[in-house]
C-alpha cells in the first residue's frame, strides 16, 4: 500500500514556493522513465505516484568502494577490486550445455577468469575484444587458486575510465529495479535540483562543519570521499528533524494560544463511577486524572497524551475525563481505530455509567440511512453526551452541538490532520486527550507527540498476575495442542494468532484459514475465526460466542491486536512469532492476563531464526515492561519499520534515522522553540527560508496553520 498524500496537498501545491516545483514533478518527467518503471519506483518508495523528491530522499543503504586498484597478483581474498587487464581467449559453452561463458584476462603478474551466466556471445565479443586492454571493477571470488570476477560491474576502455565512480552508493531495491537505474534516476533529479535558500543558522553550520543542503544531497547520491559521507547525512537528517519539530511546535502554539473553556465538572457522576469500580484506581491512574482535570479546569486548551502500557487502565481514565466535560455542559467524543474496539467500548462503558443518566451512542461505517440520520440529529441537538466511534467521527456531516473533549485512542493509527479535523467539529475550543497503549521511546515520542503534554500510566491494576511467556519451535506444535486440551478441559479460553488470511506465494507462513480448519478438527465445535475480511456483524457474532464461552479458541489475524478485552481468555498462541515486531508481540500478549486466572503466551517460531528474531523473542521472554520493549524495538528495527508508517499517520523519516540521529532531536526541538519565540509567524529572512523547509518536507498542517494565522 502506498503512503497517502495529505488531503491539503492540492491547496498546498498552489501555495508552494515556485522554486520547489521541479522537485514535486512526476518521476516520468525524467529521461528514460516510462509508466512501467514509474510503477516500480512507486512500489520501491512506498508512494502512490513517485516524484523527483521521493527519489532524492531515497537514502543509499551502503557504499561500494572501488578505489582499491591493483594487479592480479595483489587481488584480495574477497571484496571489490579495480584493475587493468588484457583480454585473452573466450570460452563459449557448447550449444545446449549449461555451463558459464568464461573469458581469460591477464596482466604482467598473473591470470584470472571473467565469468558470465546470462548473456550473448556476440555481445561479449564486442565488449571484450581479444588482445585489447580494459579496466574492470567488481567482486572477487576464488575457486581453488584461481581468481574469478563474475559479471563485472564496470568494463571500460582507457578513455572512459575516469567515468567510473570510485565510491558508488548502493540503494534499497525492489524486483525490476537495479541500483544503477535508481542512481541514474537520482542523478536526473539532481540535475533539476534548485539552489535553495539557507534555513539553518550560519554559526551552527560552521561549528558542525556541515555543507549547504544542495551540496549535501548531491554528495549523498554521488559521494566523492568517505569522511564527507557522515557530515552530509547529518546535515540532511537535521533538516528533516527540524522540519518535524518546527511543525509540531506550530501546532502546539496554535492550540495553546486558543483559550480553553473550564470544564472540570461537578464530580458527582465521576465519584459515583469511581465508587462502582470493582477495583481501586492505581496511583498512576489517580495522578493522570489529576493532571488531566487540572488542564480541563484551566483557561487554556488541553492537548495531552496519555501513554500507558497494555492493561494499565487508560479507558477508565478517559471515561472520567469525558464525564467531567459532560458535567460541565459539553459533549465528549471517543475515537478508536477499529469497529470491534468501538463496540467493545460501548458495551463496557454502558455498564459503568448505568443509572447515571449519561447518554452514549455509537457511530461507525456500519450506521447508515435512517439510523445514521437520527443519530446525527441527536448529536447536533445535544441529546447525545458521549459519542464513541471510528474514523467516521471526523467525516463531513458529523456535527456536535458543543464538543468539549475529544479522546483519540491508539493515536498512532491516526494522523495530525485527522485529530485537527475532529477538534474542528465544535464551534468552541475542544480539549484533546490522545491515548496509546504502544509505549514509545523518548526519541520517537518527541517526533510524534512533541506538541503535547504527557501523562504516563506505569502500573497495572492490583491483582494482575505476570504472564508466563515461552518460546517454542513449530516442530513442537503437537505438545502445544496437548497442552491446549488440558487447559480447555478446565474452562480456559485461548487466542491463536496467524499473520496471514490466505496463501501468499512470497511468504511461507501458516495462514489463519488453514489453522482454523486444523484446530476445528482437533477441537470440534469449539473454534471460531476472525479477520479483517469478515463483515462487521460476522465479527461481532464470533466475538460474542468467544466472550460467552461457547467458543474456546479464537483463531485470528492481528485484528485483535488493539484493545480486544476478554478477561476469561488466558492463553495466547502466536504462530510465526519471528515475523512480528516487538511492539506488536507485546500488544498481542496483552490480550491475556486480564482476569484472575494464570495466563500464558506461547511464541511459536519457524527455524532457522535470524539474529534479530532471536533477540526479539529473548526480550519477550525476559520482560513485560512495555517501555523497555519499545526501546529494544527501536534498536532492533529502526523507527520506520517499528512505527509501521505506511499504515499509520506518523511522520515518515526518509533522511533521518532515529536509532543513529536521535541525539539531534533534542537540539532540533530547542532550535524550533527558539525560532518561534523570535519569529512566531516565520516572517524574517530566515523564517521565509524555514517556510521553504516545511514545504520541502511536506509538513502540511504547520503551513496550513501559518496561512490561517
Amino acid at each position: 500500500m502506498g503512503l497517502h498524500r495529505n488531503p491539503f496537498a492540492a491547496k498546498l501545491a498552489i501555495m508552494r514556493p515556485s522554486i520547489l516545483n521541479p522537485l514535486f514533478a512526476d518521476i516520468t518527467t525524467l529521461k528514460g522513465v516510462g509508466e512501467k518503471m514509474a510503477k516500480l519506483f512507486a512500489k520501491l518508495l512506498h508512494v502512490d505516484a513517485a516524484r523527483l523528491l521521493d527519489v532524492l530522499f531515497h537514502v543509499p543503504s551502503g557504499l561500494i568502494d572501488r578505489r582499491f586498484k591493483c594487479t592480479i597478483s595483489q587481488l584480495p581474498v574477497q571484496g571489490v577490486a579495480t584493475l587493468e587487464v588484457k583480454i585473452g581467449q573466450h570460452h563459449a559453452p557448447p550449444r545446449g550445455v549449461k555451463v558459464p561463458y568464461r573469458i581469460d584476462a591477464y596482466d604482467d603478474t598473473g591470470q584470472m577468469t571473467l565469468v558470465f551466466f546470462t548473456t550473448y556471445a556476440d555481445q561479449l565479443l564486442r565488449q571484450f575484444p581479444v588482445g585489447e586492454k580494459r579496466f574492470i571493477s567488481g567482486e572477487i571470488s576464488w575457486f581453488r587458486s584461481e581468481a574469478k570476477m563474475t559479471h563485472p560491474d564496470y568494463v571500460l576502455n582507457a578513455e572512459d575510465f575516469d567515468k567510473m565512480p570510485m565510491l558508488e552508493p548502493v540503494y534499497p531495491l525492489t524486483a525490476g529495479l537495479s541500483s544503477k537505474l535508481v542512481q541514474k534516476a537520482a542523478h536526473g533529479a539532481l540535475a533539476k535540483l534548485p539552489d535553495l535558500p539557507e534555513w539553518q543558522d550560519s554559526e551552527w553550520l560552521k561549528r558542525q562543519q556541515w555543507p549547504d543542503f544542495t551540496t549535501a544531497l548531491r554528495s549523498l547520491h554521488n559521494p566523492l570521499e568517505l569522511n564527507a559521507v557522515g557530515l552530509n547525512r547529518l546535515r540532511l537528517a537535521y533538516d528533516e528533524l527540524l522540519a518535524n519539530q518546527l511543525a509540531l511546535s506550530l501546532v502546539r502554539n496554535q492550540m495553546k494560544r486558543a483559550s480553553g473553556r473550564p470544564m472540570g465538572g461537578t464530580g458527582t457522576i465521576r465519584n459515583k463511577i469511581i465508587n462502582k469500580l470493582p477495583y481501586q484506581l492505581t496511583n498512576a491512574q489517580l495522578n493522570a486524572i489529576f493532571e488531566i482535570l487540572a488542564d480541563m479546569t484551566s483557561n487554556h486548551r488541553m492537548i495531552r497524551l496519555l501513554q500507558g502500557d497494555v492493561g494499565s487502565g487508560k479507558t477508565v481514565v478517559a471515561l472520567l475525563a469525558l464525564i467531567a466535560a459532560v458535567e460541565s455542559g459539553f459533549q465528549g467524543a471517543l475515537m478508536v481505530p477499529t469497529e470491534i474496539l468501538a463496540r467493545q467500548h460501548l458495551a463496557n462503558l454502558s455498564k459503568l455509567i448505568e443509572g447515571t443518566g449519561l447518554r452514549l451512542a455509537l457511530l461507525t461505517g456500519r450506521e447508515k440511512g435512517k439510523v445514521r440520520e437520527e443519530l446525527m440529529q441527536a448529536l447536533q441537538s445535544g441529546d447525545i453526551d458521549i459519542l464513541i466511534g471510528t474514523h467516521a467521527l471526523f467525516q463531513d456531516g458529523v456535527t456536535f452541538k458543543d464538543l468539549g473533549l475529544a479522546v483519540i485512542d491508539e493515536q498512532h493509527r491516526f494522523g495530525v490532520h485527522q485529530r485537527l479535523a475532529l477538534q474542528a467539529k465544535s464551534p468552541g475550543q475542544t480539549d484533546l486527550l490522545v491515548m496509546t497503549a504502544t509505549p514509545i521511546p523518548r526519541t520517537l515520542a518527541l517526533t510524534v507527540y512533541g506538541d503535547m503534554d504527557v501523562s504516563k500510566l506505569t502500573e497495572k491494576p492490583a491483582g494482575r498476575l505476570p504472564i508466563d511467556t515461552r518460546v517454542l519451535p513449530t516442530s513442537r506444535i503437537d505438545d502445544v495442542l496437548a497442552g491446549l486440551h488440558r487447559s480447555l478441559a478446565t474452562g480456559a479460553r485461548a487466542y491463536w494468532v496467524c499473520p496471514l488470511v490466505e496463501e501468499s506465494e512470497f511468504v511461507d507462513l501458516a495462514n489463519a484459514e488453514k489453522r482454523f480448519e486444523s484446530l476445528a478438527t482437533e477441537f470440534p465445535n469449539r473454534v471460531g475465526i476472525i479477520h479483517g475480511r469478515l463483515k462487521g456483524a460476522e465479527k461481532d457474532a464470533v466475538m460474542e460466542r468467544f466472550k460467552t464461552g461457547e467458543l474456546s479458541i479464537l483463531v485470528s489475524t492481528t485484528v485483535i491486536e488493539v484493545g480486544v478485552d476478554v478477561p476469561e481468555a488466558s492463553i495466547m498462541v502466536i504462530e510465526n512469532a519471528e515475523r512480528f515486531g516487538l511492539a506488536q508481540l507485546h500488544q498481542l500478549r496483552g490480550r491475556v492476563g486480564r482476569g484472575a486466572a494464570k495466563s500464558s503466551c506461547l511464541l511459536l517460531y519457524q527455524d532457522p531464526l535470524g539474529e534479530t528474531a532471536k533477540a526479539r523473542l529473548a526480550i519477550m521472554r525476559e520482560t513485560e515492561d512495555g517501555f523497555r520493549i519499545a526501546e529494544e524495538d527501536l534498536k532492533l528495527r529502526g523507527a520506520g519499520e517499528m512505527l509501521g508508517t505506511q499504515q499509520s499517520g506518523l511522520p515518515l523519516f526518509r533522511l533521518a534515522d532515529l536509532s543513529i540521529h536521535g541525539d539531534l532531536l533534542a537540539t532540533a526541538r530547542d532550535d524550533a522553540g527558539l525560532i518561534l519565540a523570535r519569529d512566531p509567524k516565520l516572517q524574517t529572512p530566515r523564517g521565509e527560508a524555514l517556510r521553504t523547509l516545511l514545504y520541502l518536507f511536506e509538513r502540511d498542517e504547520a503551513i496550513k496553520l501559518l496561512s490561517s494565522g
